[in-house]
């Protein structure tokens, strides 16, 4: 479970930010929202099932999400996929003489086996400056390890890292190491990183993977393809089927040579390959189904089904197994009633038992209602004149529980939104 997120001079990010999941004490006008909206981890501590952040083109929305996937990145690949020596390769706040040579700053805190966690560093491009382990085994907040230029110090829970202080490089973190030592603690929080799942809403090609082979899988193949009906995309069923049947066909045909097989796998016919085939209903002049008709997935789908199709696999995962999923750009080719839809998948009761939450950032207004979001659900993002980004809730306005969410936000009242000069001058001829 995710509580909060922080970042600090990074991208966009001059200060430091943070996006939080707990929610406040606003009550919906629509009693439903806050009962299926809102789960409860103790008497003192509940969360956010899906939080929305809108902002402008360019007002650092996507730079959110990035430094999300940095740092998940950055926890699973610094201690292996980095020499020493190796650059760091992230990005400090450039428009301003402040931040110059200051190290970005990253924070999460989250619950991982009943226990609170907060575990964060600071980088930038050739070492890491500071690191930090905290946790809460009952009550009051307990280090577990500190970093710092003077070196690593560890509390006795944190015995697991007693022999790996000195095998950590300055471009490696700590908690990466102790990981790839099967640390106790740490193998455990990068599992976590491992289950953070961030995707993107305009390139969904690994995840068609992803789906493909699941539907290779009896257990899931159902769920994929009643989800994909549900959707309404015409698709009555789907096939995966090898490539190599399709040059099996080819050899039984007059003139076929071993020369021609060559020449066809050097074209990028591959034996192993697959072919995604999705069938459709077809009908007699009266309305009755009388038969099934085959496409090609890749030729004849258009761009929002391949990325429904995508996406199928990471929405049932998370709310099968309580995950975090993060999509950047999630309305991106999708019409506003099948967002809706994937939303109200995890802010409900019924279909998220597991308590999965959902972070998205979107330009879709249709989606700013009292009847699908509470105030603490609704971020914004917008940059100052000097280039920065601010990270703000609307909770933080004075709003009557009747408002309309969305009327307001295209009018300005919460920012957030794009200020256009007059546009005709540029088409003006001159006199």
């Amino acid at each position: 479970m995710l509580i909060e997120f922080s970042v600090g001079n990074y991208l966009s990010f001059k200060e430091t930010v943070t996006l939080s999941m707990v929610a406040t004490n606003v009550i919906a006008k629509n009693k439903s929202v806050d009962e299926n909206n809102v789960f409860d981890v103790d008497e003192e501590l509940s969360l956010l099932k899906s939080v929305a952040v809108y902002g402008a083109n360019a007002s650092g929305k996507s730079n959110l999400i990035q430094a999300m996937n940095f740092m998940r990145w950055f926890v699973l690949n610094s201690s292996k996929e980095t020499q020493l020596g190796d650059a760091i390769n992230v990005e400090e706040f450039k428009l301003s003489t402040e931040t110059e040579r200051e190290p970005s700053f990253f924070e999460i805190v989250f619950i991982l086996e009943e226990k609170l966690y907060r575990y964060g560093f600071e980088v930038d491009e050739k070492k890491v400056v500071s690191e930090w382990l905290f946790y809460v085994p009952k009550v009051r907040e307990s280090k577990l390890f500190e970093r710092d230029e003077n070196g690593i110090k560890m509390t006795k829970v944190f015995k697991e890292g007693e022999l790996i202080s000195d095998k950590t490089r300055n471009n490696a973190l700590f908690l990466s190491v102790n990981a790839q030592f099967n640390g106790k603690i740490s193998t455990n929080i990068f599992r976590w990183f491992m289950d953070l799942n961030i995707i993107s809403g305009l390139h969904s090609d690994f995840y068609q993977q992803v789906t493909v082979e699941y539907l290779q899988d009896s257990e899931y193949e159902n769920e994929i393809i009643q989800l994909i009906r549900k959707w309404d995309l015409g698709i009555d069923n789907i096939k995966i089927v090898p490539k190599n049947v399709l040059l099996e066909e080819l050899q039984e045909l007059p003139g076929f040579t071993e020369e021609f097989r060559k020449r066809m796998l050097e074209a990028g016919v591959q034996i192993n390959q697959i072919q995604i085939k999705t069938l459709h209903k077809k009908y007699d002049y009266e309305g009755e189904m009388v038969s099934q008709v085959v496409f090609d997935f890749q030729e004849n789908e258009s761009e929002g089904t391949k990325k429904l199709f995508a996406f199928a696999v990471p929405i049932l995962d998370s709310l099968r197994y309580g995950d975090i999923l993060i999509i950047d750009e999630l309305d991106a080719r999708l019409h506003p009633i099948i967002t809706r839809a994937i939303i109200e998948l995890f802010n409900s009761n019924q279909t998220n038992p597991e308590n999965a939450q959902l972070i998205f950032t979107t330009h879709d207004t249709n989606l700013l209602s009292n009847k699908i979001f509470r105030r603490d659900q609704i971020w914004f993002t917008e940059k100052n004149r000097q280039g920065a980004t601010d990270l703000y809730s609307l909770v933080e306005y004075k709003v009557r529980n009747d408002a309309s969410f969305e009327s307001d936000y295209i009018k300005g009242r919460y920012g957030a939104i794009p200020f256009l000069g007059d546009l005709t001058e540029l088409f003006e001829k001159n006199g």
